[in-house]
């Protein structure tokens, strides 16, 4: 019996190890391309260590606001392992989100990979995600300093309810979190969802699901 529970303990050990990114076993694995016909990893190839630069482990630009021009009204600058090679094997990255006045929004989504904690910066942001079922919707109207986690894979998303414009900054606890947009994941994708399916889902008409369907895909 005894041997039983150590085993059972043993997996745990190994399910909840293996829910994140894997911990480094060197001080940095610097991400270079794929090398020619390469069996696909999941992470990057590393450069060899004494051919690093600082410039591996950097960005600039951070502090320029991003464009909110879009229908939405936010826009998203994700640092992940794609634009800071460094961050390989480190499980982090770092997102700057800009939200236009009055109603902004970085609509409802959900990262796979990573919780998130967001600092406000400027502006007023309402804030919010939903648990698992059954569904609870915790919220809160976040200030300049204030402080609100996401926990991973949960929906979420932020809303600008000032007249001014807003920034926040995120961290995620993953080098590649990935992000799933609600409403373009579920009326955008390619191919599309069978109609009548969405319809008895959401309980809609199915022409209102056919008319969101090509907005979204417009818009994709």
């Amino acid at each position: 019996m005894k041997a039983f529970h150590f085993l059972a303990l043993l997996a745990l050990a190994f399910s909840l190890a293996s829910a994140y990114d894997p911990s480094p076993l060197q001080d940095f694995c610097v991400a270079i391309p794929e090398p020619k016909n390469a069996v696909f990893v999941n992470g990057k190839f590393c450069k060899n260590p004494n051919l690093t630069v600082a410039n591996d482990f950097s960005f600039s630009g951070l502090n320029i606001p991003a464009n909110t021009e879009n229908r939405v009204g936010s826009n998203v600058t994700l640092l992940n392992v794609d634009r800071i090679p460094g961050l390989n094997t480190l499980g982090i990255s770092l997102a700057r989100i800009d939200y236009a006045p009055n109603g902004g929004l970085n609509p409802p989504h959900t990262h796979p990979r990573a919780t998130e904690i967001l600092v406000v910066v400027e502006g007023t942001l309402y804030v919010g995600f939903v648990t698992s079922n059954p569904n609870r919707f915790i919220s809160k109207v976040l200030y300049p300093g204030d402080v609100f986690v996401f926990p991973i894979g949960l929906i979420h998303f932020q809303f600008n309810i000032a007249k001014t414009h807003a920034v926040a900054f995120a961290g995620l606890s993953s080098q590649n979190p990935g992000v799933i947009t609600i409403a373009n994941a579920i009326f955008g994708p390619n191919p599309p969802i069978n109609p009548d399916v969405l319809a008895k889902a959401f309980q809609l008409d199915k022409n209102v699901v056919e008319n969101l369907q090509k907005l979204f895909k417009n818009n994709a």
